[in-house]
């Protein structure tokens, strides 16, 4: 499917897309727990919808209706479950293109006697799995996967133990483990010595928690000790909103407010563990004018108007999601911007870094990548600048049918394709977008919510 994205102001009030990572992990848990779940304002996303499908593969009930999904756990822990016998046939568990799930479910699915095969498609046929296989074999279970991608394939059950965890290029398969090995009949312990995206753990064992099982766990996440033997409880939970998407709408409404108006975020906690709330530090740093007020439910209303935009230093290695919007957002601060932590892009639907400087640099981004840090020079004002007359009479063109817009390749990566028409409001440009269906990982209706505000 191709979008078509033109220039324009934005203003008005939207509400913040569902979070998939809080869904997903919300899903594991309660397909693991005995009885009825009910997980409201839930994201039913591509990659929520993936975790929803794992859940019911491994024996969950799940009904989706209004703005609920109930979920008739398996009841697994304090002994049930590992007893089972295990299938003649493996459990084929696709997990689509979500990395989360594919990680996630990897440890969990190692709980259950008998084979399991978790599958892939897309892009995640290409990124790496991080090994699993020595991690799975010292808490009793056995994992193999296709050279160090997927399909990934484990044989139960998991028994608990003592291991080491290298987290550093990912804390997935870490949340898989501490979600599945509390119901282990053993006591377990985990060494850490590297981890990124802690924040992602932290939204872990707090969705755990919410789940009746809690974790020790040392100062830096560096060590976790964890009590077998031991089983979730059903709950009625609420799906936070999600900072990651959000971002793409407080960065429209930094870079291209209406004069006069403002464009207003709800449904947000400000005590989010998400490690892309971090997208307000970023907007504070590059002068944009950002104002917060407290909502019902503990969220919150974050209203930001367009104003004067500077050039920023961010490091965004520990939330490498926000590269997109951040790029978008320093492409209209004065002078030359420089986000850290470019080295974790290239394993993400799309090699983020080199997709951003070459799709972002149709619409006259300059972008450049040197290892770790990725600089963007500026251009504020372009819209009403004169020196962007011919950029803007060309994209009136485009407009009436006259002349082709720049034709975007967002590479099958929903967060570059969000990019590419937030980065059009402001540039004076209209785009193409190729593919625009890949938004539907996380945010099935992220282009008519943009127009919506548009209008």
């Amino acid at each position: 499917m191709t979008r078509f994205s033109s220039p324009g102001s934005v203003s008005g009030i939207a509400r913040a897309p569902a979070s998939k990572s809080s869904m997903q992990r919300a899903v594991a848990c309660a397909a693991l727990a005995p009885g009825d779940s009910a997980l409201r304002s839930p994201s039913l996303c591509a990659d929520g919808r993936a975790a929803l499908a794992v859940a019911e593969a491994l024996g969950a009930k799940v009904a989706i209706g209004g703005d609920r999904v109930d979920i008739r756990g398996i009841g697994y822990g304090c002994g049930r479950g590992a007893r089972d016998a295990a299938p003649v046939a493996p459990r084929i568990l696709s997990c689509g293109e979500s990395g989360l799930s594919l990680r996630m479910f990897t440890p969990i699915a190692a709980l259950f006697p008998g084979e399991s095969v978790l599958e892939a498609r897309g892009s995640l046929l290409s990124r790496p799995v991080t090994a699993v296989e020595a991690p799975l074999a010292g808490l009793g279970a056995e994992a193999s996967t296709n050279g160090g991608f997927p399909p990934v394939r484990v044989r139960g059950p998991l028994r608990g133990g003592s291991i080491e965890v290298d987290a550093g290029a990912s804390s997935q398969f870490l949340t898989g483990l501490l979600i599945a090995l509390p119901l282990a009949p053993r006591d377990s312990v985990l060494s850490v010595p590297r981890i990124v995206s802690s924040g992602y753990v932290e939204l872990t064992l707090r969705t755990m928690a919410v789940f009746g099982i809690e974790v020790g766990a040392a100062p830096g996440f560096s060590r976790f000790c964890i009590a077998g033997s031991r089983s979730y409880e059903a709950r009625d939970f609420t799906v936070e909103g999600d900072w990651s998407g959000a971002a793409f709408l407080l960065v429209a409404g930094a870079i291209a407010g209406r004069e006069g108006g403002a464009l207003s975020v709800e449904g947000l906690s400000l005590g989010s563990e998400q490690p892309d709330r971090a997208v307000m530090d970023a907007l504070a740093l590059a002068g944009a004018r950002v104002e917060t007020y407290p909502a019902p439910g503990g969220a919150a209303s974050i209203r930001v108007m367009r104003s004067s935009l500077r050039s920023f230093d961010f490091d965004a290695t520990g939330c490498p999601d926000l590269f997109p919007p951040l790029a978008v957002l320093a492409a209209s601060c004065e002078g030359v911007s420089t986000i850290r932590g470019a080295l974790r892009l290239g394993a993400k639907e799309s090699d983020r870094a080199t997709a951003l400087r070459e799709e972002l640099g149709k619409l006259g981004v300059g972008i450049e990548v040197e290892g770790d840090l990725m600089r963007v020079r500026g251009e504020p004002g372009r819209r009403g600048d004169p020196r962007s007359t011919r950029a803007e009479g060309r994209a009136s063109d485009a407009c009436r049918g006259e002349g082709p817009p720049p034709c975007i390749d967002p590479r099958g990566d929903h967060r570059m394709a969000m990019a590419a028409a937030v980065a059009a409001l402001a540039r004076g440009q209209a785009v193409e977008i190729e593919g625009a269906e890949c938004v539907s990982k996380s945010w099935p209706s992220f282009f008519e919510d943009l127009e919506t505000l548009k209008g």
